[in-house]
């Protein structure tokens, strides 16, 4: 074969729809590039099993996370396969590498209680355009389990009725639509920022946008990811919820702890997180794991 025929990394990096997973996987690309001193696509033909075991090993004494290692890996191996798929290698070196288990089967990311859940929701000031919106924006993440992105990414229009029931559209990752029917109280809290907003009528604009003196700052961008964070955090210090890890994830594992501790169907769940894998789904049943069954409230002397 000639050299010219590896073909550029931006042909791989085309392949990767969303754009946070192509930032990491070209971060990771880029250190072990560097770790190697490959400069040239051809390089790539070289590398062994024995170096991927020994980038591995640097990770690892670096004290990275078991998952931070998966990942990197991950992207290595997304990318040889993608040259072995084009002839341009003749095999993929990352197979065969054991990568890290995962620590836990309960998963990182916090579920917080219900009490600090209903503080959550009652915390903006309802008389107020920005706590209008807060209080919609909070209801909208623990009663439907939205992601950051995907709850930025709502329009006006994205809230359509199907067979009667109003439904919000949801924009996952990989470009993937799913619909999930909306919560009545959020519906309410939604209906009233828009009433005070005047933003009702404008169907391809955002649904929750900036707000600054108690204005929206911009006729029709949203709110930004930043954006719902700061405003999270804002109320959880307001509240003292003091949890490790605390953030907006943090409510979509907090919805879906609730819904499959309420008897919720696992697939069920799946499908209306939008996980292509109920394995991820599991990490967050916690019903084994409740604090009050432990046998820690048992013991009587």
């Amino acid at each position: 074969q000639q050299l010219a025929a590896v073909p550029p990394a931006l042909t791989w990096f085309a392949n990767i729809t969303n754009p946070q997973t192509r930032r990491a996987y070209q971060c990771d690309l880029t250190e072990f590039m560097k770790f190697f001193g490959i400069d040239q696509p051809a390089q790539f033909r070289i590398v062994t099993r024995a170096h991927l075991l020994a980038w591995r090993r640097d990770l690892e004494n670096r004290a990275l996370s078991g998952a931070t290692i998966r990942r990197k890996l991950a992207a290595l191996s997304s990318l040889f396969d993608y040259l072995c798929e084009v002839n341009a290698v003749v095999s993929n070196p990352v197979k065969g590498v054991k990568r890290p288990t995962m620590a836990s089967a309960e998963g990182k990311t916090p579920a917080i209680g219900d009490h600090q859940a209903r503080a959550l929701l009652n915390a903006p000031d309802a008389t107020t355009l920005r706590g209008q919106r807060d209080r919609a924006i909070l209801s909208t993440l623990l009663y439907h389990g939205l992601r950051r992105a995907e709850l930025c990414a709502l329009t006006v229009g994205d809230m359509q009725q199907r067979r009667g029931v109003a439904h919000l559209r949801i924009h996952g990752k990989g470009g993937k639509l799913r619909y999930v029917p909306l919560h009545p109280g959020t519906a309410e809290g939604i209906d009233v920022y828009l009433q005070a907003a005047g933003h009702a009528g404008d169907s391809q604009g955002a649904l929750f946008r900036p707000v600054k003196n108690n204005v929206h700052t911009n006729d029709r961008a949203s709110i930004t990811a930043d954006g719902v964070y700061k405003m999270l955090a804002g109320y959880a210090t307001s509240l003292n919820i003091a949890v490790a890890g605390f953030g907006p994830h943090a409510l979509r594992a907090t919805a879906a702890t609730n819904a499959l501790e309420h008897e919720a169907d696992i697939a069920k769940v799946q499908e209306w997180l939008g996980h292509a894998n109920i394995a991820t789904t599991r990490i967050y049943d916690r019903r084994k794991m409740r604090p009050e069954d432990s046998p820690t409230f048992k013991v009587a002397y």
